[in-house]
Parts: structure tokens; sequence; C-alpha cells
């Protein structure tokens, strides 16, 4: 059989929709050849003929049962010389068959590309998600009929894109979320995205109303996916502050405010080399200006870093999370 890493080393075509319709149909008829390969015998009738599982009962469920088929016969042959011709006829159609759907599937690559661009985000990255859009391609070329009268890619988006989706939902978060809740989630964020592309200060009410849903429930689904505000209290002691509230002291009269203001900052800065790494310290200082009182965006911190502005944002988040656990931060003195 061809190794998957030659697979992946050959030049990668675009099919049009009758180079589709054509590879398709040779995928069908060399997995007839392997069939006819195992006509007549006993222990390949049982595998092919198994009464499937629920989630066996596809069109791809009949191929994978026509591999273990296919599998069995290869390793009868090599105690049966009688079986050895057989054996390699059907191994042969089995191994085009596989190429052929490789091809299939390459064959729409942009599409994984395309929708992996879509659903990026903290939960998963571009790369993660595009390789779960290989998965859904071959998913697709598996269950593909050229005889529907439609295109594959227009098939195989929406395997990809369930892919993409059901990856998100079971390893790219802490906490699993229904389909509809990570859906209303990435809404959320294209929210957060426009608000901060215009340069606009906006509330978790705000956001809600932009993806069409209820504070509460915005405001559970933010917290689901380590959403981190600077207004989020990250101290849970019996008077929680937030992250700018570290720069006031509530306990102590304030007869100066830019005095008391500046100790704070400094003894705040001083506690960062404890708690934060170099990075996370200068995406906080430069995001909120600690060091020339400046507020800068996420783009403009992530242009001075040479990152993307979804990976400062994560930097961001990590920080702040840490400063959340160390809630005794401000009275840490550095040796």
């Amino acid at each position: 059989m061809i190794d998957l890493r030659e697979r992946i080393r050959r030049p990668r075509e675009r099919l049009n929709a009758d180079e589709e319709r054509d590879m398709a149909r040779a995928i069908r008829g060399a997995e007839e050849r392997a069939r006819k390969a195992l006509d007549k015998l006993d222990f390949a009738d049982s595998i092919l003929k198994r009464r499937p599982g629920r989630e066996e009962r596809t069109k791809a469920g009949a191929v994978d049962r026509l591999e273990q088929a296919v599998e069995a016969l290869w390793e009868r042959s090599r105690a049966d010389n009688s079986l050895r011709d057989r054996a390699r006829t059907a191994r042969a159609s089995w191994a085009e068959a596989e190429d052929l759907r490789w091809r299939l599937a390459m064959s729409g690559r942009r599409i994984a590309h395309g929708e992996a661009r879509k659903l990026m985000g903290p939960f998963m990255g571009e790369e993660d998600l595009v390789q779960e859009g290989f998965i859904g391609l071959l998913r697709a070329a598996k269950r593909f009929d050229p005889d529907r009268g439609i295109r594959f890619s227009t098939y195989a988006r929406w395997w990809v894109r369930a892919q993409m989706t059901r990856a998100i939902d079971h390893t790219g978060r802490p906490v699993r979320l229904p389909g509809c809740a990570v859906e209303q989630t990435r809404n959320l964020r294209k929210a957060m995205k426009h608000f901060e592309d215009d340069g606009l200060d906006y509330t978790v009410a705000d956001l809600a109303q932009e993806a069409g849903i209820d504070t509460e429930r915005a405001t559970l689904l933010l917290a689901q996916g380590k959403t981190i505000s600077i207004e989020e209290p990250v101290d849970d002691g019996p008077r929680p502050r937030s992250f700018e509230g570290f720069m006031v002291d509530m306990d102590t009269p304030l007869p100066d405010g830019s005095v008391i203001g500046g100790q704070e900052l400094h003894r705040m800065r001083d506690a960062f080399h404890v708690v934060l790494t170099e990075r996370q310290q200068y995406v906080l200082t430069r995001r909120y200006g600690l060091d020339d009182s400046e507020y800068r965006t996420l783009s403009m911190v992530g242009k001075e870093m040479g990152l993307s502005r979804e990976r400062v944002r994560q930097i961001e988040r990590e920080a702040l999370a840490r400063l959340r656990e160390q809630s005794g931060i401000r009275d840490r003195k550095v040796s």
C-alpha cells in the first residue's frame, strides 16, 4: 500500500465537476474489484455481511468492512498459497481505491483552509483546525456518491465544518459545550472583534445583543471559554478586585491619588517579575500603558512583538489568569 507520507509529498490537484465524478466512479470500480476477489470466501462474507451497529449503517461503514475483509484475506494468504493471487488482487484494488480517495479528498484542501480561518480562535488554532478539516474531507470522500448530481466540494464542506466544530467542542476547551453553545460563543467572539477593530468600549450586554442571546447566557459562555476581562475580579477574598483594582489600595485613604498610584504601580511591576514570564509582563505593560499610560490594542502589541492579534490575546489571558491565582501579588517583594 502507498505510504501516507508519499501521498502528502505528491502535488495536490484541483478537480472540476467532471473529474470529481469520474474519480469517484473509479473509486467505486476499484472497490468492486476488491469485492470480487473476496467472492465466495466464507470468512470474508462474514465480515462484509456482518450486522453493523447504528454508527456503521452508512456507506463509510461498508467501506470500512471491505478494508477489514481485504486485510483478513491477506493474512490468510500467508498460510494458504491458493489464496495468494486473490489476496494480491484484492489488496492492489484496495490500494488503488485508497489512493484515488486521497486525491479526491485533497482536491478540496482549500475548503479546509477556508473554514479553519473562519473558526480559529483561542479554543483551537488554524493549523489544528486544518488537520481536522482534512479528516472531514476523507470522511466525505468515503461517502461521496457521484450519481447524486452535486459536486464533491459542495458535499465535503459540511463534513469539514462538522469535523472542526466537533473538535472544538470535544478537545478545544476544558469544559465540553453542546454544538449550539459553541456557535453562540463564536458569535460572541466575532462581536468582540468588531468592537475592538472599531476601537469601541463594550460590555457583556453589548456582546450578548450582537450575538442575539441574553446577557446571563453570554456571561456563562465567556466564562466557560476562559475569556477574562480586566473588569473580572481576580481576587477571591471578601472584597474582590479587578485587575485595575490592583492599582489602588481600597483599604487606605488616598490623600494624593497620583502618588499612591505611582507607588502601587511600582509594587505591582516588581511582583510581575516573580509571577509572570517576560512575554506576559511585556504584553500587560504595553496593553494597559503601565509604563507610559498609553493604552494599546491587541493588534498594536502584536505588531511590536511580531505575533498575531489572537496570540497576544492568549498571552494576556494567561497572564491575567496567573494574577488571579496569585491573589497576594501586591504584598510580594523581590529579593
